[in-house]
């Protein structure tokens, strides 16, 4: 029975084999981070890397083109190690040298020659043939061989630093020692420079938080944020200043927290074009804005003078929607109370008076009203006015003058004899 279940075995993989021919043939190694391209697990990425994983920054590191096979791990395992191929990161001080291994490099273990590339002589054995390493590469009809293209990134580092200070490949690079091929995805992520980065006081070093340590800058020191491959912009883990829909409403609270970290790509006029005016996003005040203004703008009037200029904006809204107009406008006010203006008598004044308000704060009134407006009631009949005298009981006048003329000199001749009795 045994016997029979072997042979029926037999004949399902031999079977497997013809109908599906990659089910019988042999792994292949060298072509994905791990064999059969399985997904990388969490570990074995750089440090920052999150689950689940977008990759390196595809701004600052451009998409790749790797046109060769490689094992790291098998070579790793045999003894060799990373400066083995990339020496030259020992010396390396910007981003973009070159640190790929030269041929001549493999030429040691592989039987191969590589001291000249116009006539490459191969190994004798599979490993040592050019179409083993080189994608694409046919034996039978030779050509050139697909070159690997690996863009400048568009960062500064200097890895001679970071060796010297014995910070390993695998801090920055992940678990190279257990995949094949290393892609892209081996790149650092910015979450985890900050490891050493982003550390306080003593602790800190050289290794510095500043922006533009590591990134690419404008004559003006400030960031470059736009490139060929996208537009540089903060993750949201970065003090919650991910640009995303709704960074109108988010960025005054990040501003104020931090307004060194917007200054980095932007300028102080970026800011002012909306909070002077020049821009004037819709999306500033809540849909109801025009219902709930006027307790904002009694609570906090140089807030809204930060964007509005009161005797344009402010008063010409409120002239077009009939809520207050030039001059007293005793009838038919809605800004005022129905008693604004009420007797002229001053002991008969209190709280709903425009007297006792102008007493209390002249600047809520010159928001909307010229001195021609108060002039209208208060200057003499002689000035076109209605005589109204705004003094009330005058008892210090000359205290007043010595404090600021100016009003004073609005309705009287400065020559004149009530002025003379004031100084």
């Amino acid at each position: 029975m045994t016997g029979r279940i072997l042979v029926v075995a037999c004949i399902v993989a031999a079977l497997a084999g013809v109908l599906h021919p990659a089910v019988a043939a042999k792994s292949e190694h060298g072509f994905h981070p791990l064999s059969g391209d399985r997904p990388v697990p969490l570990a074995w990425l750089p440090p920052g890397a999150a689950d689940p994983d977008s990759g390196p920054s595809s701004v600052v590191f451009p998409p790749q083109k790797i046109t060769i096979r490689f094992n790291h791990r098998k070579h790793l395992k045999e003894g060799a190690t990373c400066a083995t191929c990339h020496g030259k990161a020992k010396s390396s001080k910007v981003s973009d040298d070159d640190l790929l291994p030269a041929g001549t490099t493999c030429d040691a273990c592989h039987d191969t020659d590589h001291s000249d590339k116009k006539a490459v002589k191969e190994g004798s054995d599979e490993m040592g043939k050019c179409e083993f390493c080189h994608l694409g590469y046919r034996a039978s009809a030779p050509t050139l061989v697909a070159a690997i293209e690996i863009p400048k990134p568009n960062m500064r580092f200097n890895h001679k630093a970071h060796l010297d200070r014995n910070i390993q490949c695998g801090q920055c690079h992940g678990g190279i020692e257990h995949l094949e091929l290393a892609t892209r995805d081996q790149l650092p992520r910015m979450k985890g420079c900050f490891g050493c980065h982003n550390m306080s006081g003593p602790a800190q070093g050289q290794a510095k938080s500043d922006c533009n340590v590591c990134h690419v800058t404008e004559p003006d020191g400030r960031m470059k944020a736009m490139f060929a491959t996208g537009e540089l912009k903060p993750p949201r883990w970065l003090m919650n200043a991910q640009h995303t829909a709704d960074w109108m409403e988010r960025h005054k609270r990040v501003a104020a927290d931090n307004s060194a970290l917007c200054a980095n790509c932007h300028t102080e006029r970026y800011c002012t074009d909306c909070h002077d005016g020049k821009v004037r996003p819709r999306s500033v005040h809540p849909n109801d804005w025009i219902s709930m203004h006027p307790m904002a703008a009694r609570q906090d009037n140089p807030r809204c003078t930060s964007c509005h200029q009161e005797q344009s904006f402010c008063q010409t809204c409120h002239q077009r929607a009939g809520v207050t107009m030039t001059g007293p406008n005793v009838s038919g006010n809605k800004f005022h109370p129905a008693d604004w203006v009420g007797s002229i008598s001053p002991a008969t004044r209190g709280p709903g008076h425009h007297a006792f308000e102008a007493e209390r704060n002249l600047n809520a009134c010159v928001s909307c009203h010229t001195e021609r407006d108060c002039t209208i009631c208060h200057s003499s009949s002689a000035r076109g006015g209605l005589s109204i005298n705004p003094h009330g009981k005058m008892t210090n006048c000359s205290t007043e003058y010595r404090r600021n003329p100016r009003p004073c000199l609005v309705c009287h001749e400065a020559d004149s004899d009530l002025i003379a009795k004031c100084r």
